[in-house]
């Protein structure tokens, strides 16, 4: 029977062993505790996925991705298309990519316009019983990813739709963001629909994102780890000067006096490439557990518990090991983690008054590739390499992000633990009176412990995220005569370059824009 169909059925009475009576109008919430705190960690799909992507092999990532799909649930069907479209995108298919994403981007609609939800189960567990959403930087990544699709497959002017749709939604996204400092826009959304309307014929449009991009990246840099790309000053100065905005052009060469640029007529003829590097692997999140006693007997207990686990602890480390771990081997430590965690629950809520909150911790992954440049060889040998510069630090937008609702997220666990201590309190009081005067009090233990026990047990943070999308994206742009080009990439501090079979040959005409996407992970 559905959980939801439980929790709208009117309290009722059972009778049970021990002659006590408990009221079936707590079984629900004791039931969702149940089944929660008995679910022990699944084998992390995105361990499996990162492995396929280090082998250079995004077609494997896919189909582990269509292997686990059900584990992401209905719940979850907007982290699964944006997962999946991520991985589509690396493995060429750029069609297919659209489609999940697109898939995806309805969902998200339907979710933001929809009556039913889930807040009352998520409030009496933990928030994965909400819908994924994502942040709003994910959300507009989502529309930077169909646009980057539709450029690969050449069609333009789909790239140009998404590109509204990304200033779209950045624009509500600034009506709706409060404080002042809060992420309100995005400089690499608004740099990147500049050059597909550039790549276009649209100069204006062009400039109008460029100038956006510009006092994006200068406002948010304090926070976004961004500086202004130096290739989007010489585009600033070029769309001026094809536009004749004297004002701007004068604006901008006082403000980048050693710049140099080519005009819109010296490049015209030539090839056009943007190179998308993506680099590295997106921070994770994990629980970090807050246990708060309300009583004096309820905090002795905690004490004892703790300094016994901390003896066991101190018997294991028979040597000190200081160096960075693995994210495999961090995993198996976090599963343990989370075992030490249901015992704590066990003994903690038996004990009495002691209330568990979980938040979400974020744990970076930072890149160790600062610079990872591309080559272009043309038939003649000569080499033309591309200097990537960062345009997107995800690792800091998750961060803002994290920061910016922790303390809703706060105040949500703690009316949460409250809650579910009071449910506690009185289950144990009904099963008590119903039991009667002699097994009352043995009965109305037993219940309220099992129930604190479970409720604590049941508290989670909400650790969900984009964890396909890269830790920084990195981009670059170079105009060469039309042509065939052999692309080669040997990303600066990394043993692992790209397998032969990966590089590309490019054949360039004049005028045209071709986009190249790499993945780096070190």
């Amino acid at each position: 029977m559905p959980l939801s169909h439980l929790l709208s059925r009117p309290t009722a009475v059972l009778s049970v062993r021990w002659g006590a009576v408990v009221f079936t109008g707590f079984l629900p919430a004791l039931l969702a505790l149940l089944l929660l705190a008995g679910c022990g960690p699944s084998v992390n799909r995105y361990l499996l996925i990162e492995t396929s992507l280090r082998a250079h092999d995004p077609k494997g990532a896919d189909v582990i991705l269509q292997q686990v799909e059900k584990e992401y649930g209905e719940k979850n069907l907007v982290l699964y298309g944006m997962d999946r479209g991520m991985i589509l995108q690396l493995a060429g298919d750029y069609q297919q990519s659209n489609a999940v994403l697109e898939g995806a981007e309805e969902e998200l609609d339907r979710l933001y316009t929809s009556k039913i939800r889930t807040e009352t189960l998520a409030f009496l567990t933990n928030d994965t019983a909400l819908p994924y959403v994502g942040e709003p930087y994910e959300q507009v990544l989502l529309n930077v990813l169909k646009a980057l699709n539709y450029a690969q497959l050449g069609e333009w002017q789909g790239a140009l739709v998404e590109s509204r749709r990304i200033d779209h939604r950045l624009n509500v996204l600034s009506d709706q963001a409060s404080a002042a400092n809060a992420y309100r826009d995005d400089g690499f959304a608004r740099y990147l629909s500049g050059i597909f309307y550039e790549s276009t014929g649209d100069v204006n449009n062009a400039f109008i994102a460029y100038r956006n991009a510009y006092k994006i990246f200068q406002t948010t840099r304090g926070w976004s780890q961004v500086a202004v790309p130096s290739q989007l000053r010489i585009d600033l100065l070029r769309t001026a000067e094809a536009l004749q905005f004297t004002q701007d052009l004068a604006t901008y060469q006082q403000a980048f006096p050693e710049t140099k640029w080519e005009t819109q007529e010296v490049l015209q003829p030539l090839a056009h490439v943007v190179v998308i590097s993506y680099n590295g692997l997106a921070p994770f999140k994990e629980d970090q557990f807050f246990d708060l006693p309300i009583s004096l007997d309820a905090l002795q207990l905690m004490r004892l518990n703790r300094q016994r686990k901390a003896s066991a602890l101190d018997a294991k480390k028979t040597t000190a090991n200081n160096t960075q771990i693995s994210r495999a081997k961090g995993q198996k430590q976090r599963s343990q983690q989370i075992e030490d965690s249901v015992e704590d629950s066990v003994l903690d809520g038996l004990g009495g008054q002691v209330v568990r909150v979980a938040l979400p911790r974020l744990v970076s992954q930072k890149t160790l590739v600062p610079i990872d440049p591309v080559s272009l060889i043309g038939e003649n040998g000569v080499r033309v390499t591309v200097n990537m510069e960062l345009a997107h630090d995800g690792t800091a937008l998750a961060e803002k992000a994290l920061s910016e609702r922790m303390a809703s997220i706060t105040v949500k666990a703690l009316s949460r633990a409250a809650t579910k201590l009071a449910l506690a309190e009185i289950a144990a009081l009904g099963a008590q009176a119903a039991a009667g005067k002699d097994a009352g009090p043995l009965v109305g233990l037993l219940v309220g412990g099992l129930a604190k026990a479970l409720a604590r047990a049941s508290e989670k943070a909400d650790k969900r995220s984009w964890q396909t999308l890269p830790d920084e994206i990195h981009l670059a742009r170079v105009w060469v005569p039309a042509g065939s080009y052999q692309v080669q990439s040997q990303p600066a501090g990394s043993n692992d370059p790209l397998r032969p079979q990966t590089m590309r040959t490019l054949s360039l005409r004049p005028g045209e824009t071709t986009v190249l996407i790499q993945r780096v992970i070190p």
